[in-house]
């Protein structure tokens, strides 16, 4: 295991007799067995981050988040998946993609109970049953269920296209437009209702 990567001491700390933890959290009552886990705990009362990333100067609480975040920078992926190989910056994104491999979903819909293999996943199904729609469009107060579809809709009032047809060049704003303009050059079929579809889509507002 990757000491960036360790179940929080909090953790450990919470698992140990009352006994034990002689350090108590002067904020909220909490105790631990450690004098320095108490300290590191503090940091969320006082909101102090002392560990600064050297890049992009954002700065955190731990050690091992920063350890994390230095990761995107790096690209370095040290975690692997046994059964495909893929590889990830993180223990946690590795530990839900093996669930592709295994199939299972311990997150369930109290509603109707349609389980999931991501908390996210559930969270914006359960949308589905409740209506709420929390992310609004800065430009015209439209509101969505995922912020993924709220950027998408703002690009529409940028005019940003960030997806480019590595063959012709043309630029689209959202990903599935390129996918489906890229079946001109395959040769792949589409249908003329999906063509107005991408043509309303890559016009900007």
């Amino acid at each position: 295991m990757h000491s960036g990567e360790k179940p929080s001491s909090f953790e450990n700390d919470e698992s140990q007799p009352t006994e034990e933890r002689r350090y108590c959290c002067s904020e909220c009552g909490k105790s631990f067995r450690q004098s320095g886990t108490l300290t590191r705990h503090q940091r969320v009362h006082s909101g102090e981050r002392p560990y600064s990333c050297t890049v992009c100067s954002k700065s955190f609480s731990q050690s091992c988040a920063l350890k994390s975040h230095q990761r995107k920078h790096s690209g370095e992926k040290p975690f692997a998946c046994s059964q495909c190989g893929k590889s990830f910056q993180q223990s946690g994104h590795l530990k839900i993609h093996e669930r592709v491999h295994t199939g299972e979903k311990p997150y369930i819909c109290s509603e109707c109970g349609k389980s999931f293999s991501q908390p996210g996943a559930l969270k914006y199904h359960q949308r589905l049953h409740s209506g709420e729609k929390p992310f609004a469009c800065s430009q015209c107060g439209k509101l969505f269920k995922a912020i993924s579809a709220m950027k998408e809709h703002e690009r529409l009032h940028s005019g940003e296209k960030p997806y480019i047809c590595n063959v012709c060049s043309k630029s689209f704003n959202y990903s599935g437009a390129l996918k489906q303009h890229e079946r001109i050059h395959t040769g792949e079929s589409r249908s003329s209702a999906t063509s107005v579809a991408i043509h309303l889509r890559s016009t900007p507002i």
